[in-house]
């Protein structure tokens, strides 16, 4: 099975869909996020992510009030993301920006009203984040929407994905199997759920959403059979931000990216063939015919 996103057809041996996760990274400022869309059209990635939240709906109550150091001074963490958010304007710049680099973007919509305000943008796709997998009304109202939609399974148990994708249903799904640890260590990779994932729900296609350091796991992945590959992108890991430090900085997705082609291409098709540079060390070295 296949799930077609704009112009990309995804799965079913097709190149691999590489999203480059800018989520907040953009710290809030529209120009960081131009140059991370640009970082990610230099890379050669199909798609840049961002993060769109309603932060009186979607900060967690128990978390509103707690002081939060920020480059603008301590404030409490409901407006350090009401600081960070970007409205519709920011959106609409940010959007256009990704378009003429030839880039989908889309967003993972933390509440319903954030479905309603990137419906409203026509984004080409939806993505659930990890934390979100267990919001019955955000994924009824992401289905309601008819767009493709990419589900990231980390901090979740088999039953709770089985639940989502009834929910969701599965004729416009992508699972990304996923470990929500920042940054992952390899032995939280369990890169086989790959596997896993695809026998248990037959026809869905499968990516990997990574939050290591480094190339390896995510092209292991790819290796794997993995789909779709999403990495978060950076300027410099050293930047203010939580998620700077487990995403890739633009030399390392331009690595990923080469490498992940270089992948689909030495996978071939299985059949066994004797492929026309091997002939001259046969002639040379097989001392006995078939």
């Amino acid at each position: 099975m296949t799930v077609t996103i704009a112009d990309r057809v995804i799965g079913g041996g097709r190149p691999t869909y590489v999203i480059a996760e800018i989520g907040l990274n953009h710290n809030g400022d529209v120009e960081i996020a131009k140059q991370l869309i640009d970082v990610a059209r230099a890379a050669g990635a199909d798609a840049v992510k961002f993060q769109k939240r309603t932060p009186e709906i979607a900060t967690p109550e128990h978390m509103r009030d707690v002081p939060r150091e920020t480059p603008w001074g301590t404030m409490s963490y409901l407006d350090y993301r009401r600081r960070v958010e970007f409205g519709r304007e920011q959106y609409i710049e940010i959007g256009d920006h990704a378009t003429m680099a030839g880039l989908h973007w889309f967003a993972s919509p933390w509440d319903v009203p954030s479905v309603d305000f990137l419906e409203d943008l026509n984004v080409v796709a939806h993505k659930v984040a990890s934390a979100s997998l267990t919001d019955t009304e955000l994924l009824q109202a992401l289905r309601a929407t008819g767009k493709p939609v990419i589900l990231s399974t980390g901090m979740s148990t088999i039953e709770q994905i089985d639940l989502a994708l009834d929910t969701l249903g599965t004729d416009r799904t992508i699972l990304m199997h996923a470990t929500s640890t920042y940054p992952m260590e390899s032995a939280e990779a369990n890169l086989k759920m790959i596997a896993t994932l695809r026998d248990r729900y037959a026809g869905v296609p499968v990516g990997y959403s990574g939050h290591e350091r480094g190339l390896q796991i995510s092209l292991a992945s790819v290796a794997l059979g993995a789909v779709a590959v999403e990495r978060h992108i950076t300027l410099d890991r050293a930047m203010w931000g939580s998620d700077h430090a487990a995403s890739l900085e633009p030399a390392g997705l331009e690595r990923l990216v080469r490498d992940i082609r270089v992948i689909e291409e030495a996978l071939g098709d299985g059949v066994k063939r004797v492929y026309p540079g091997e002939l001259a060390p046969m002639a040379k070295l097989r001392r006995v015919g078939a």
